[in-house]
């Protein structure tokens, strides 16, 4: 018997391992698999290259468990090793020691072993103590067993085995004894090998035993991998099938996808894998994390944001390549030159798919708009550089349901959407029912109206007026048809400053009180034909508030309360009588307070202008005292005014039911609001 220490440099090498390794400690179990697989592969190599002449037999590498020895073991039919191959391999551990490595690597830990080479020390993450039992395909080779409890002491010692290969076998810690369960262990080998190159068995298959009343063991092994994945076969070889039920393997519950792309090259660098466009429906968030990323068939990580672009963290599927770094934190992966390059190639693989799709079917891809423009307009947010490759297949999507590409449609509106600036507008709708008046307000003018009701497109648009030459979006709801596209001087009420006012008022002072929202009333000459009330909200604002919602900094603008504009039409016949009716009621009223009021103008206007040819330094307290009467007078008579015309309104059926129209067009009355309209509408009837 042999005893020895594993060369490192202290006594604490083994808690670092399993400190370091913790938040990732179910990843041993892929650790001593992709081992056993390895061995395997190497055989294979070994044979076919003739330096080995024998029978490779039983290639399949095993998983087994006891959960009353509290044993994992890996058993595997490779290459093994002789004893001098375990000296090298397993004991001589090139630590400088254990400060210089907390110290190198401490932003880094979770790549410990993969950096190290340490896949085999990752058993001791989970185990109390580890023995290796193994045999060299070398002729004339023993089986050697070797054991170590944890500490650097370990022991070899002379064998039992007949054949080649190694037994690993992992003495479960008392804090981890979750991994002698059958079903934590089927989704740990589920989850890391299920594509592994070289069969992987687990346990035997089981059927329903009606003697025994229970599951039985069969004589067939439980082979949990598939060798040959759909993504190391030959594109030419496969049908739309195929592809569809490798997707059903790796995503059971979901949709069928609406197309794929298959990765297979082999400069710069080496890249396979599948990635597919699922149907998404709404929450980005949980769609993420669907790319499963491998390194030559073993799984090294499905957190890929940061290591792809972050819109093709959407996409589903595998990628595959030698290139990726195996046992690696995603912090290292996120970094690496050569994932890099890969994350940069796959961008362009993606793009040319799409704009291939377009040219070769328009009408299948125009079918499947919806479901993927929410992925381009991510990435055309998201990745520097995406808009000059998308801007040949993205697509426009008017109100009519016609598809354009970003020229197709600046040509269709070119001759009769630029307004008096020569600026190109381009009108859009969220919501078809909603804005429906809105929407019919622009067509009857001739113009052409987009529909925007992705996830995205609102977000999307604030780039596109970046791309796009003297253009800008406005949603139809945000003015009045005529100021949407402004091409010449606007006709101007006839009403007077004061009409205006005390007009503004009688509507002003009836607006409900809804939460978050705030009315400002205005007059506007707009024709007899148009609505005698019209809501609007604010172009800049109403956007600012909804990209709040997806862009970090913004919270200021969600914060604030919605602002609308309620225009009143001077030219409508209501909107006439409701100020001839409330002139006749309110003029003796308001006869006293107007004058008034005018009195206590004049005053504040002569106060402001001798005291405009003052410093404020020079200003005295009296002076300041005097002001501020001054502008309490006026405003108590203003007040006044106000209660009067409030007074009169809040009896006036017409004033309510038009306010009532307006806000119900924008679906914004609602409750006892509603009741109340429906009832007065009934009376009105009547």
């Amino acid at each position: 018997m042999q005893k020895g220490n594993i060369g490192v440099t202290t006594e604490n090498i083994f808690p670092v391992i399993k400190k370091f390794l913790y938040s990732d400690h179910e990843i041993f179990l892929r650790e001593m698999v992709s081992n056993a697989v390895d061995a395997t592969q190497k055989m294979k190599t070994l044979a076919a290259q003739g330096d080995f002449k024998g029978e490779l037999g039983d290639l399949t590498v095993r998983v087994n468990f006891d959960a009353d020895k509290g044993t994992i073991t890996i058993s595997d039919h490779g290459i093994g090793m002789t004893e001098e191959e375990i000296e090298k391999y397993i004991n001589q551990i090139a630590f400088s020691g254990v400060s210089d490595f907390l110290e190198k690597y401490k932003d880094n830990a979770n790549s410990i072993i993969g950096h190290f080479g340490l896949g085999f020390y990752s058993s001791f993450m989970v185990s109390k103590k580890v023995e290796i039992i193994t045999k060299s395909w070398k002729d004339g080779s023993k089986a050697v067993k070797w054991s170590c409890d944890g500490s650097p002491a370990y022991e070899i010692d002379d064998a039992e085995r007949e054949d080649r290969g190694s037994d690993i076998i992992l003495y479960i810690d008392d804090d981890c004894k979750e991994f002698l369960d059958k079903g934590k262990l089927e989704g740990l080998l589920n989850k890391y090998c299920k594509f592994m190159a070289v069969p992987v068995a687990f346990g035997k298959k089981q059927e329903w035993s009606s003697e025994e009343k229970k599951m039985v063991d069969k004589d067939e092994d439980n082979i949990i991998n598939n060798v040959e994945p759909l993504w190391t076969k030959t594109p030419s070889t496969l049908k739309d099938e195929d592809y569809k039920n490798f997707y059903r393997t790796l995503y059971p519950m979901s949709d069928e996808p609406m197309f794929w792309i298959h990765l297979n090259v082999d400069y710069p660098f080496n890249l396979t894998g599948i990635l597919y466009f699922p149907r998404i429906k709404s929450n980005i968030d949980l769609q993420k994390n669907k790319i499963q990323l491998y390194c030559n068939q073993v799984f090294v990580t499905d957190q890929v944001e940061g290591i792809v672009p972050e819109f093709l963290t959407l996409l589903h599927g595998v990628i595959d390549s030698p290139d990726i770094p195996l046992n690696v934190s995603r912090s290292y992966l996120q970094s690496d030159r050569e994932v890099k390059k890969i994350s940069t190639y796959i961008t362009k693989k993606v793009a040319d798919r799409l704009n291939s799709i377009f040219k070769e079917d328009r009408k299948q891809y125009e079918e499947k708009w919806d479901d993927l423009k929410l992925f381009i307009n991510y990435g055309i947010l998201s990745e520097e550089g995406f808009y000059d490759r998308a801007k040949d297949f993205a697509l426009m999507k008017d109100t009519e349901g016609k598809f354009f590409t970003f020229d197709e449609y600046k040509t269709l509106i070119e001759a009769n959407q630029k307004d008096k600036d020569d600026q190109l507008v381009y009108l859009y709708a969220t919501d078809k029912d909603e804005q429906y008046s809105y929407i019919k307000a622009a067509q009857d003018k001739g113009y052409s109206v987009l529909l925007l009701d992705g996830q995205l497109d609102v977000p999307t648009i604030q780039t596109l007026e970046q791309k796009f030459e003297k253009s800008r979006f406005t949603r139809v709801d945000s003015d009045i048809i005529d100021r949407l596209i402004v091409k010449d001087e606007q006709k101007k009420s006839e009403l007077t400053d004061e009409q205006s006012d005390n007009l503004s008022a009688v509507f002003r002072t009836q607006m409900p009180k809804i939460d978050k929202a705030e009315f400002m009333v205005q007059v506007d000459a707009l024709g007899e034909e148009a609505r005698p009330v019209i809501i609007t909200q604010n172009e800049y604002m109403r956007r600012m508030k909804e990209m709040s919602r997806f862009q970090a900094g913004m919270n200021f603008y969600g914060q604030m309360p919605d602002s609308f504009n309620i225009v009143l039409n001077a030219d409508h016949p209501l909107v006439k009588k409701v100020l001839e009716d409330s002139e006749a009621a309110t003029a003796e009223a308001l006869k006293p307070i107007v004058a008034e009021l005018k009195g206590q103008e004049a005053r504040l206007a002569a106060i402001r202008a001798a005291q405009d040819k003052k410093k404020y330094d020079e200003l005295t307290q009296e002076d300041k005292d005097q002001k501020a009467e001054a502008e309490k007078a006026v405003q108590e008579q203003k007040d006044k005014k106000q209660a009067v015309i409030a007074d009169y309104a809040k009896d006036n059926s017409i004033v309510h039911q038009l306010i009532d129209l307006a806000l119900l067009q924008n679906g914004m009355l609602k409750g006892e609001a509603l009741d109340k309209f429906l009832k007065r509408s009934v009376d009105l009837i009547k």
